[in-house]
């Protein structure tokens, strides 16, 4: 028993974060619908429930997992270290430009008031009126309410700091979290003794550093993910122990109580990937295949077959409740996808269809016989499909002809990047042929070649004997998710911003690949008598494992580093919540803010609203102008004073307000902003100034 304790401590605290977050999604969700999302009742039912699900799926663990206690110590050491490292170099990221500010404002809403859609609060202004905006960036207004972007997990969980007064210290928590769940998959998978190696070098990424720091998804959406695999592979060797004793009268396989149980929490917390990014479903479709893989399993008394049921019931529960949350929390972001969504469904739909047809034809599939070639065929086809991405840039150029006004704004961004940068200008370029190229950037290359070495020697063996078994789900999750994303990773191309596309499954999944083709390597004998007949001397004998092993952590740690040293100790966006709260003390309590001015709009009119606490709208402005026309300022300044409450003016500059009121600054920020690389890989920040003006009519 003692010899097992530090593998089971390993796959516990591995686990442990996936169950917990699902449990506060799962509390959390119910609570925000009904309008009762605050701290105590958040509290009592969010960590009930996180307990709940922790105590579940890791009762009777079992060892999944052979570590000592130093590997143990290391990983956690790592993971801590990340933590403790991200909070000290935190983003502060309020000010609406891109999806981090988006998110901090969606939950400081909720946070503070427990409740959606966002009120308008027209009446401040006296009544709807056409020439009132309250829709701004990431904020859809529908039917009389604001409802904001995205989907509703991660602000749950980004609200727990504003609740506690450290709201940016959540994401990096959640990221040294990140770190404990990659380094138990790679234990599990590839062994404890590269777990520690793969936690480095994937808390070192800059992508990973990026997402830790401020409030984005993609650090929720990889612990759930990751999680979800860890519970898979435990609940296949929970199954796989207990079929020894599992017969029933007549003749198949059932699981034990608590393969079961853990069976249907993989699936429910690979399912409320969903609740947390919409590009979850895309995600968890190998899953659903696998699901009806087991079941059809069933049918052949094979013991894993019998965690197909709750796999798929856990499943199609957390999916489920992740779409119901879409439809009615987040209704406006998904028209605005509907391009991405509607062909995802009918993949879905798809996926679902050959899985039931598959597992109604199983004894007939049964009967097929793979020919001899086709194991070295699939090998194959990894390392071509891995050299297609690699040669893309060379054989094509991705582009967009802009349709939407979203679309126009991204072709200027690109263009004025392009000028900056002394690149070709041609605003309607994506980069996408470049995706590969990014991930060597920030993994680097030998473990991008040690990852597509050990995907082709999976695929060789699954298809030559169906082992190793327990590597299919994984190895699935992350060769569909990596080649999606890399064909296609729908995001502006700028760099670091771009990287985030990565963080979910990409990244996480190459250091799963490399560390397990690490571990394939060091047990090739040719490959150690080849070191010792053609190497140097100080390889030879008993010191080339330890060699081995010092030159692939340099490998595969070292390239990483390179590539995040240049940004990893220059926070950015320092200084805009204590901008955000002085600019918010100097406007009235019983103000109503009209917002004339383009940007300033974009940028603070949910903050005005949700932050200062102040009724706010921006005034609809003539096309192709950046300022609303006075008269039109004027005659809502009027609806406002009739209210008896006080109208404030705001806007970026001086002259935008002086019309109505001496002109005063109430913001004057000068921070560090993320570069916006195209080309090559982020190693420095931009300068960033926010200005805003407010007038008192």
């Amino acid at each position: 028993m003692e010899l097992d304790r530090p593998g089971r401590v390993l796959a516990l605290l591995s686990v442990a974060p996936a169950l917990a977050v699902a449990g506060w999604l799962l509390a959390g969700l119910p609570l925000l619908l009904l309008g009762w999302f605050a701290p105590l009742p958040a509290g009592l039912a969010g960590l009930s429930a996180a307990a709940l699900l922790c105590w579940a799926g890791t009762r009777r663990l079992g060892t999944v997992v052979q570590a000592t206690w130093r590997q143990v110590a290391g990983v956690v050491a790592v993971a801590v270290a990340s933590g403790v490292f991200n909070v000290v170099m935190h983003a502060e990221q309020v000010i609406v430009r891109r999806d981090p500010a988006t998110y901090a404002q969606y939950a400081a809403w909720i946070a503070g008031h427990g409740s959606l859609p966002v009120p308008t609060q027209a009446a401040a202004f006296g009544g709807a009126d056409p020439a009132l905006i309250f829709e701004s960036v990431g904020f859809y207004e529908v039917n009389g309410a604001v409802v904001p972007q995205f989907m509703p997990g991660p602000p749950m969980l980004f609200a727990v700091g504003d609740w506690l007064g450290v709201p940016f210290a959540v994401p990096a928590v959640l990221g040294g979290l990140a770190v404990l769940v990659v380094g138990g998959v790679v234990a599990r998978l590839a062994g404890a003794r590269w777990a520690v190696l793969a936690s480095a070098v994937f808390a070192v990424s800059l992508p990973v550093l990026y997402t830790s720091r401020t409030t984005f998804s993609e650090i929720p959406s990889l612990i759930l993910l990751f999680g979800g695999l860890a519970l898979i592979y435990d609940a296949l060797a929970r199954v796989t122990g207990e079929s020894s004793n599992g017969e029933s009268s007549n003749g198949r396989l059932r699981p034990g109580w608590s393969g079961w149980v853990r069976g249907l929490l993989a699936g429910l917390v690979f399912g409320l990937a969903v609740l947390v990014r919409v590009d979850g479903l895309r995600d968890v479709l190998p899953v659903l295949a696998f699901a009806g893989l087991l079941i059809a399993m069933r049918r052949f008394a094979r013991p894993q077959g019998a965690l197909g049921p709750p796999l798929l019931a856990g499943l199609v529960v957390g999916a489920g409740t992740g779409m119901l949350a879409a439809y009615l929390l987040a209704r406006p972001y998904l028209s605005y996808l509907s391009s991405s969504v509607r062909p995802l469904l009918f993949i879905c739909a798809a996926v679902l269809l050959l899985t039931l047809v598959g597992t109604a034809a199983a004894p007939l599939l049964a009967r097929i016989r793979l020919p001899r070639w086709a194991p070295a065929a699939g090998a194959g086809l990894v390392v071509l499909l891995m050299i297609g991405l690699y040669v893309r840039p060379w054989l094509q150029t991705v582009t967009r002809i802009p349709t939407t006004l979203e679309d126009r704004r991204t072709e200027l961004m690109i263009r004025q990047t392009q000028e900056i940068y002394r690149l070709p200008v041609d605003g309607t370029r994506l980069y996408f042929e470049n995706s590969l190229h990014w991930v060597i950037w920030y993994v680097g290359l030998p473990v991008v070649v040690l990852a597509t070495l050990a995907a082709a020697v999976l695929v060789r063996r699954l298809l030559r004997d169906g082992r190793p078994f327990e590597w299919l789900p994984p190895l699935a999750v992350i060769g569909w998710t990596t080649v999606t994303t890399l064909l296609r990773p729908e995001i502006t191309p700028d760099h670091p911003w771009a990287a985030r596309r990565l963080v979910p499954v990409v990244i996480p999944g190459m250091i799963l690949l490399a560390t397990y083709g690490l571990a394939w390597l060091r047990d090739q004998p040719w490959l150690r008598d080849l070191a010792v007949r053609r190497g140097p001397k100080w390889l030879s004998g008993p010191r080339l494992p330890r060699w081995g092993m010092v030159l692939a952590v340099l490998a595969v740690l070292v390239p990483p580093t390179v590539t995040s040293i240049g940004t990893a100790f220059t926070p950015v966006e320092r200084g805009e919540a204590a901008a955000v709260a002085a600019m918010c003390a100097k406007i009235p309590p019983n103000a109503s803010v009209l917002i004339v001015e383009r940007v300033t709009g974009d940028r603070f009119t949910q903050l005005v609203r949700g932050m200062c606490g102040r009724p706010a709208a921006e005034v609809a402005r003539e096309k192709s102008l950046s300022v609303a026309p006075e008269w039109r300022v004027r005659r809502l300044i009027e609806r406002v004073r009739a209210t008896g409450r006080v109208p404030v003016v705001l806007a970026a500059e001086a002259d935008q307000v002086s019309p109505y009121g001496p002109a005063s600054q109430v913001l004057a920020l000068v921070t560090r902003q993320d570069e916006r690389s195209l080309v090559d890989a982020p190693d420095s920040t931009f300068t960033l100034r926010i200005n805003v003006w407010m007038a008192l009519p």
